[in-house]
C-alpha cells in the first residue's frame, strides 16, 4: 500500500513542462475520451468544409462560365451560322433569278427570297430580344430545328442593328433586281439585270462579312471561356491536393495519439479477458487501472460484469446438478425472490401442440392464473411467446388482452427462448397500489438481472425436456418444416373441444400441385423438393400465425384456419391460389410457374366429424382437379357420391 501511494505522490510533485504539457493536448492523451473524439471529428470537420467550400467555389465559377457557353455564345453562334446559310440561300436565288425565263418563276424566286429575308429578321429579332428560334428548309419546306436565344450583349445589339439595316439594303436591291427582269422578260431585252444582281451580290457579301465578324467574335468569347474554366480546374485541383495531403498527414499523426491513448489501456483489459476464456485466471480477480476517466469506469463495469459472471456460473453448476425440473425452477425462483420478484409463474410450452401449462411454483398448478384459459389451448394467442419479447404493461398499459390479472394488477411477461422459439414464459405479476416510482425504476433493474439468470438456466432446462422435444420432432415434416398428420391427429381432440366451447367454425382447405409429377420427371426430385419448400412458404404466408399448415402427404397440402366466418375459407382459399399463380419458383434451369388446385369445406358446418369434414375438402379438391385444376371449390353435398368414394 505504502508503494503504491507513493508513485502518484512523486508525480504529482514533478511539475510537466511545458512542451510536454503542449505535447499531451495536442496529441488528445491528457483529454477524457469524449473531448478526444470530440476535437478529433471537428478537426475533420473543418477539413471537410475548407475542401467542401473549395469545391463549391470551383463548381460554382465552371457553372457560371459553362452557363455562358452553352447558354450564350453557342446558341448566338448558331443564330449567325444560321443568318449566314440564310444569305447564300439569298444569293443562289440571286442567280436564279437572273437565269429565270418566265414571269413565273421569277414570281416565285422573289417569294423565296422574300421568305429568307423574314427568316432573317425573325433570327436577328430573336438574337436582340431573346427567345425562340424556329429554322424551317425553304429549299426541303421542312421544319428543321427551334432553340431558345438570350438576349445578346453589347455587342451583340451593335451587330443586330447594323445587320437590320443591311437587311433593308438587301431587301431593296432584290426589289430592284426584280423589277428590271420583269421588265426585260416583258420587253425581251435584259439592260440593267447583270448590274442590278452585281449591287445585290456586293450587299450580300457585306452582309456575310458582317456575320462572320460576329461569329468570329463569338469564337473569340468561347476560346476565353474555354481557357479559363481549364485554368479554374487546374486551380483547384493543386488546392484540393495540397489540402488533401496535410489533412492525411494530420490524420495519420492525430490517429496514431487517439490509438496509443485509448487503445493501449484497453489492451490491459482484454489482455485480461483473453485469460478469462482460456480460465488462466481466477475469475473473482479484479483489474486495477489507475485513471479516472471513461476506461476507469470500463475497470469498474468490467469488474462488477466478473461478479455477475462469477455469480451466474456457480447457479448454473448448481441447477445442472438438480435431478427435476422441479428443483432447477426451485432455485430460479429463489433468484427472483432474491431481486424483490416475490409473484411469478413459469408457463411451459409444447410447440408441438400448440399448448401452454403452468409449470411453477407448485400453488400456480391450482390456484388462479392470470391468463385467460384460452392461452393454454392456444399459446399463439400469448403475445410473450408469439413475438418472442418482452412484454411489459407498466409500459404499454393494456398490451396483452388475454391479461385476467384485473384491472388492480401490471404484468410482465419474459419468454425463455431456445433456438429462436419460445420454449417457456415466466410471468412477473405487480400491485398497483404497491408500484411508487422508485420501485417501478428498480422493477426494470430486477427484471434484466432476472433474465440473465434465465438465459442460463434455459439450456438445463431444454436438457431436462429433452425427450419431450424429441417428441415433438415426430410431429413435423423433416423437408418443409410443417406439422404432419400424426400431429393433426394428436391435436384434433383439443382443436375441435376449443371451437365448440368457442362456438366458431373451422375452416379446412385441402390443396394439392398440379401436374407435380412433371417437375420430378423433367427436372429432378431436388427441384420437387424446393418446390414443396416453396409451397408450405406460400401456404404458411397467406394465413394467420394461429392457422396450422400440415403436410398432408406427397404434394398434397391441408390448411386448419382457426375461427373462421363463414365463407371465409373459400377467400383465403382464392388468396392462396392467386398467390401461388404468381409465384416464380426457382429450379437449377431458371424459374417456373405452378398452380394449385384447392378444395374447402367448414367444420361443423358441412358435417359434425371433423375428419369427415377433411374428406370433404378432398373430395371438393377431385372436382378442382377434375374440372380443369388451378382453382378453388367449395364443397357441396352434390359432389358427395357414395359409391364414387
Amino acid at each position: 500500500m505504502k508503494n503504491s501511494r507513493s508513485g502518484p505522490c512523486k508525480s504529482k510533485d514533478k511539475p510537466i513542462g511545458p512542451v510536454k504539457k503542449l505535447i499531451g493536448y495536442i496529441t488528445f492523451i491528457n483529454q477524457p475520451l469524449k473531448q478526444k473524439f470530440l476535437l478529433f471529428a471537428t478537426g475533420v470537420l473543418v477539413w471537410f468544409l475548407v475542401i467542401f467550400t473549395i469545391s463549391i467555389a470551383t463548381l460554382v465559377s465552371l457553372k457560371s462560365r459553362s452557363d455562358s457557353i452553352v447558354g450564350h455564345l453557342i446558341p448566338h453562334d448558331r443564330v449567325s451560322q444560321k443568318i449566314i446559310r440564310k444569305l447564300q440561300g439569298l444569293n443562289i436565288d440571286g442567280r436564279q433569278l437572273v437565269a429565270a425565263t418566265g414571269r413565273g418563276d421569277v414570281i416565285k424566286i422573289t417569294k423565296d427570297s422574300g421568305t429568307r429575308l423574314q427568316d432573317i429578321r425573325a433570327f436577328l429579332n430573336a438574337l436582340g430580344r431573346g427567345g425562340r428560334v424556329n429554322d424551317y428548309s425553304r429549299s426541303e419546306d421542312k421544319f428543321v430545328e427551334s432553340f431558345t436565344v438570350r438576349p445578346a450583349d453589347r455587342e451583340g445589339q451593335l451587330f443586330v442593328k447594323r445587320m437590320a439595316g443591311q437587311m433593308d439594303d438587301v431587301s431593296a436591291r432584290l426589289d430592284r433586281l426584280s423589277s428590271l427582269k420583269m421588265e426585260g422578260l416583258k420587253s425581251g431585252k435584259g439592260g440593267g439585270v447583270e448590274a442590278a444582281f452585281k449591287n445585290y451580290d456586293a450587299a450580300l457579301s457585306n452582309a456575310v462579312a458582317l456575320s462572320n465578324k460576329y461569329s468570329a467574335g463569338i469564337s473569340r468569347a468561347y476560346a476565353a471561356a474555354s481557357g479559363k474554366i481549364g485554368a479554374d480546374l487546374r486551380c483547384s485541383f493543386t488546392a484540393l491536393s495540397a489540402i488533401l495531403l496535410l489533412a492525411t498527414a494530420l490524420l495519420v499523426v492525430f490517429t496514431f495519439s487517439i490509438s496509443v491513448a485509448v487503445i493501449k489501456p484497453i489492451k490491459a483489459v482484454i489482455g485480461q479477458i483473453r485469460s478469462l476464456s482460456k480460465g488462466e485466471i481466477d475469475i473473482s480477480k479484479k483489474i486495477s487501472i489507475n485513471t479516472h476517466d471513461e476506461i476507469g469506469r470500463l475497470a469498474l463495469e468490467f469488474n462488477g460484469l466478473m461478479e455477475t459472471i462469477d455469480s451466474m456460473t456457480k447457479f448454473k453448476k448448481i441447477i445442472e446438478e438438480d435431478e427435476t425440473l422441479e428443483d432447477v425452477y426451485s432455485r430460479l425462483g429463489a433468484e427472483f425472490r432474491y431481486f424483490g420478484l416475490e409473484d411469478y409463474t413459469v408457463f411451459e410450452i409444447a410447440n408441438s401442440q400448440n399448448k401452454m401449462k403452468a409449470a411453477y411454483p407448485p400453488e400456480s398448478l391450482v390456484g388462479e392464473l392470470s391468463c385467460n384459459p384460452e392461452v393454454f389451448e392456444n399459446c399463439l394467442l400469448c403475445r410473450a411467446k408469439k413475438t418472442g419479447h418482452k412484454i411489459s404493461s407498466l409500459q404499454y398499459p393494456g398490451i396483452c388482452k388475454y391479461f385476467a390479472g384485473g384491472e388492480r394488477k401490471e404484468h410482465i411477461c419474459v419468454p425463455l427462448m431456445v433456438g429462436g422459439t419460445a420454449g417457456g414464459v415466466v410471468q412477473f405479476i405487480f400491485n398497483k397500489e404497491d408500484l411508487s416510482d422508485y420501485r417501478l425504476s428498480a422493477i426494470e433493474g430486477w427484471t434484466r438481472a432476472a433474465e440473465q439468470y434465465m438465459k442460463e438456466s434455459i439450456p438445463v432446462i431444454e436438457a431436462k425436456r429433452l425427450m419431450n422435444t424429441l417428441r415433438d420432432s415426430a410431429l413435423k415434416d423433416s423437408l418443409t418444416g410443417l406439422h404432419n398428420r400424426r400431429f393433426l391427429q394428436e391435436y384434433t381432440e383439443s382443436l375441435v373441444a376449443g371451437s365448440l366451447r368457442r362456438g366458431k367454425s373451422i375452416g379446412l382447405i385441402m390443396g394439392d400441385i398440379d401436374y407435380f409429377k412433371q417437375v420430378n420427371d423433367v427436372y429432378g426430385h431436388n427441384a420437387g423438393d424446393a418446390i414443396l419448400k416453396e409451397t408450405a412458404e406460400v401456404l404458411r404466408r397467406s394465413v394467420r400465425a394461429a392457422d396450422l399448415v400440415i403436410r398432408f402427404g406427397g404434394e398434397e397440402f391441408l390448411v386448419v384456419l382457426i375461427d373462421v366466418t363463414q365463407d371465409e375459407s373459400f377467400k383465403i382459399a382464392e388468396k392462396i391460389r392467386e398467390t401461388m399463380e404468381d409465384v416464380k419458383l426457382k429450379v437449377a434451369e431458371g424459374f417456373i410457374k405452378k398452380t394449385i388446385s384447392l378444395g374447402v369445406s367448414e367444420f361443423p358446418a358441412d358435417t359434425e366429424s371433423f375428419w369427415q369434414s377433411i374428406k370433404f375438402a378432398d373430395v371438393a379438391l377431385y372436382e378442382a382437379k377434375r374440372s380443369g385444376r388451378n382453382k378453388s371449390v367449395r364443397f357441396t353435398k352434390e359432389m358427395w357420391k357414395d359409391e364414387q368414394f
